[in-house]
């Protein structure tokens, strides 16, 4: 689009500025042309990357799980596939997908002579990518090679930055590894399966690990003291690379890491039935919290703030929890935790709606309800604060109420 400052610029300003954009063009495409026929990337600073299929480069492939296709139930409260929202955004499946959703393969996967670099956005959040002894990038569903890396790649060289090197590494970090959600499901399902496959020994695990990531690989049965650490500030060199690929939500993957760190207890132990607030969250809070609480309250809900609590306890509340609702956010991610048949309630806006709580409940055997929200605030869609009618809310409690038999 043309702005009002490029339309009153000379005309031989504007015409020497679509030169430029041309010649940047030209570059890039005689760039992908050379790279294509063998010329290394790095002899272009990494600014041109092919990223053919994974296998093509891998040196050993083994396949755990062949991709399948889910048969999911509904939300309870709704009756129609046609109500879910049909809005994929950058989640890559909408919630209208989630009943029959396509789950990837699992696989082990062998490459020799890696690279991995490493760099922060803006809002400093990791990102890590990988090339092949090719120079080509190896490329898994949060794992890519993206501009960033070219960057650091060069600013590495640039500054004499000795690479770290290993014989040998599984490497099972992917993209904002510190999001609790990101952690909770991609990464521990990750690291008990590499223990089972008897890989331990050769994972990198962060520099620095949050509270909560240490204490889950404690529970996992897995001391971080014992593992190598990753130095994202310098490129890494492995002769022998193994990638572990996953999908996010498989039970196959996703049930054992609950049975490893919460086995269900019996249903009699089960009764605790809890809110999980946002109300100090800097964005995604519910403003009429107050308004639905008594509702909840009447039905024997606590009021609970997760970042009360440390991560053990909030293990321990989830699997004495029968029924669960919040607000969109990352304190569902625990669900995980809970028996088979818990209750969760989602309340969560449909404007920008996010499909991965539902595809988890589903993955973890729950009874899932999803309450519409509305949204609030002239910010960024997973930044707006909402609302729920009221009734909206109290037509649910009323379901679970009656296939509960309570009140």
């Amino acid at each position: 689009m043309t702005t009002r400052v490029e339309q009153d610029a000379p005309i031989w300003k504007r015409g020497w500025g679509w030169l430029e954009q041309q010649a940047r063009l030209g570059v890039r495409s005689l760039r992908g042309h050379f790279v294509r026929r063998g010329v290394p990337a790095h002899r272009f600073g990494w600014r041109h990357v092919e990223a053919p299929p994974l296998r093509s480069s891998a040196t050993g492939y083994r396949s755990i799980h062949a991709p399948a296709r889910a048969e999911n139930p509904l939300p309870l409260n709704f009756t129609s596939r046609d109500h879910l929202p049909n809005l994929v955004h950058w989640w890559g499946y909408s919630m209208r997908d989630v009943p029959d959703r396509l789950s990837d393969e699992t696989f082990v996967a062998t490459f020799q002579d890696a690279t991995i670099t490493a760099y922060r956005d803006a809002l400093g959040e990791f990102y890590p990518g990988i090339l092949s002894r090719e120079g080509h990038a190896i490329n898994l569903r949060e794992i890519k090679f993206r501009p960033g890396h070219g960057e650091a790649l060069r600013a590495a060289k640039a500054a004499g930055v000795t690479p770290v090197r290993r014989d040998r590494v599984v490497w099972v970090l992917e993209r904002v590894h510190e999001n609790h959600s990101h952690w909770l499901t991609a990464h521990l399902p990750k690291l008990l399966l590499v223990k089972q496959l008897g890989l331990l020994q050769h994972v990198l695990l962060p520099e620095r690990l949050k509270p909560a990531q240490e204490a889950s690989l404690r529970m996992l049965g897995i001391a971080p003291e014992t593992l190598a650490r990753h130095d994202e500030s310098r490129p890494l060199l492995v002769s022998e690379l193994t990638l572990i690929g996953t999908d996010r939500f498989r039970p196959e993957l996703l049930r054992p890491v609950r049975e490893a760190m919460a086995p269900p207890l019996p249903l009699a132990e089960r009764t605790r039935r809890l809110y999980i607030s946002r109300a100090r969250a800097r964005f995604r809070s519910l403003l009429n919290e107050d308004e639905i609480w008594p509702m909840l309250d009447e039905r024997g809900f606590e009021r609970i703030f997760m970042e009360d609590l440390s991560f053990e306890e909030q293990v321990e509340l989830m699997r004495r929890t029968s029924c669960l609702v919040a607000p969109h956010g990352a304190g569902l991610t625990n669900m995980m935790f809970c028996a088979p048949d818990t209750t969760i309630v989602e309340i969560a806006s449909l404007g920008f709606p996010n499909p991965n709580f539902y595809a988890l409940a589903a993955a973890m055997g729950h009874a899932y309800y999803l309450v519409p929200a509305d949204e609030h605030g002239d910010v960024e869609p997973l930044k707006k604060n909402m609302t729920v009618p009221p009734e909206r809310l109290r037509d649910v409690m009323r379901m679970i109420d009656a296939s509960t038999g309570a009140l």
